[in-house]
């Protein structure tokens, strides 16, 4: 994983350079977005002085991200009253739908910095409030104090797989409640997970493939991996 990039002002970059709107599969979440990825990406670049800064996901509402958000806004019991914790936040739009089902904690980690402004001020945007920490969130063992774990989107590329997968099964082994979403990209994993739902997610072809993307909601089970 590449170190976090240092960015002066990361909040004025993303108020600069994206937009706030409501998002398609849960209208009542609003994030800053754009509509073109490598715009933007090439903007933190030259913003930087440097090649090779992350890619910003936060820009986008990827179609796990925006599965797993309507599941826990349509099944807030799977969340309630529970201390949350949603692994490589990105837009942060799974924990603010954690945030709006009721959950007693939400934390957000992303080993990106500008994901983690982008949090921010998108849980302003929808009046609730999640903790960020801008940190690998793989480096250590599950914590004790999360009751869930929200993953979505997190199986784009092959040692990332392999390595969400290992410690999502850690935490399901240790009785934390995973929940995943992704709309079947080549590593997810085609065993150990318990699908819950589906949805048909309105994407972009500038990102997708298809106007519309069927993304699978499941439960990560323990398994091998542990």
């Amino acid at each position: 994983m590449q170190a976090p990039q240092d960015v002066s002002d990361p909040a004025h970059f993303i108020r600069a350079h994206a937009a706030p709107r409501a998002i398609a599969l849960c209208p009542e979440l609003c994030l800053y977005q754009v509509d073109a990825l490598a715009a933007l990406w090439q903007a933190g670049e030259r913003q930087l002085g440097e090649a090779g800064i992350e890619v910003p996901f936060w820009g986008v509402a990827w179609p796990g991200g925006q599965a797993l958000a309507r599941f826990v806004l349509d099944m807030p019991q799977f969340v309630r009253g529970a201390r949350v914790l949603d692994l490589g936040t990105g837009s942060g739009v799974c924990a603010i739908a954690a945030a709006l089902a009721g959950a007693s904690l939400v934390r957000g980690v992303d080993r990106d910095p500008m994901a983690i402004a982008a949090v921010q001020l998108n849980a302003a945007l929808n009046s609730v409030t999640v903790h960020t920490h801008a940190l690998d969130p793989l480096a250590a063992e599950p914590a004790c104090d999360v009751d869930v774990v929200l993953a979505a989107d997190l199986w784009y590329e092959q040692a990332m797989a392999q390595r969400v997968t290992h410690w999502l099964r850690r935490a399901a082994s240790a009785g934390i409640r995973v929940l995943g979403a992704d709309p079947g990209r080549r590593y997810l994993p085609r065993e150990g997970l318990l699908e819950l739902e589906c949805y048909d997610v309105p994407t972009s072809l500038d990102l997708e493939r298809d106007t519309v993307t069927p993304t699978q909601v499941f439960q990560v089970l323990a398994g091998p991996d542990t």
